[in-house]
């Protein structure tokens, strides 16, 4: 099912910023970032986000991000944001002429942590999928917008029945970039039960 975009809600809108029914375009602002605490030791809470909600404990929600990043830390991609100390992002994050951080941030009770792997800096579209399992959530990505791969699995501690996903875009350096979403649908969870090792009995 599309998601219809009018109903997309803004935390701290961009002052430039297109929305129709198949597209959306931000054009970042300088110095904007989404971060908490951990290793840098200081907290960005400043990035727009765009997102949609739904109560329904088990969905797919998929995105394809296009980017004309060009200056470090240039990002877009997928968000689920609860609130400043518990959210996660996925995303390509722009480091120099030859390569790109493809990489997933989650942030529990105002800590961030990152995972990311190198990518050729040429790429400049990519399919984001974040899935919910209850509490739990799986991040995956595809350069095809069919094969996707898993980047991550975690669980927010704070997740309630009710939560917030979608998209962001920010600029952490003094650098503003365009970046465009489109393909945006929520489906069932393609993030299948385990098959494996059963749960441990709750004692």
């Amino acid at each position: 099912m599309n998601i219809d975009t009018k109903s997309l809600k803004w935390i701290r809108a961009p002052k430039q910023y297109s929305i129709s029914a198949q597209k959306i375009e931000i054009i970042t602002e300088p110095f904007t970032d989404l971060w908490q605490r951990t290793y840098y030791h200081f907290r960005n809470d400043n990035a727009p986000v765009l997102q949609a909600e739904t109560d329904e404990q088990y969905f797919s929600f998929t995105v394809k991000t296009e980017f004309d990043s060009k200056v470090r830390f240039d990002q877009s991609g997928i968000v689920m944001y609860l609130n400043s100390d518990n959210w996660l992002k996925a995303s390509v994050e722009y480091e120099n002429e030859s390569i790109q951080r493809l990489g997933s941030v989650v942030t529990n009770n105002g800590y961030s942590d990152w995972a990311s792997v190198d990518i050729d800096a040429s790429v400049k579209a990519i399919w984001f999928r974040l899935s919910r399992r209850e509490d739990d959530f799986c991040i995956e990505c595809s350069f095809d917008g069919k094969a996707f791969k898993q980047m991550r699995i975690c669980h927010m501690f704070n997740a309630e029945r009710t939560v917030s996903f979608g998209i962001y875009a920010c600029s952490p350096e003094n650098s503003s970039f365009k970046a465009k979403f489109t393909d945006m649908e929520i489906t069932e969870c393609k993030w299948l039960a385990h098959n494996g090792q059963q749960p441990d009995e709750e004692i």
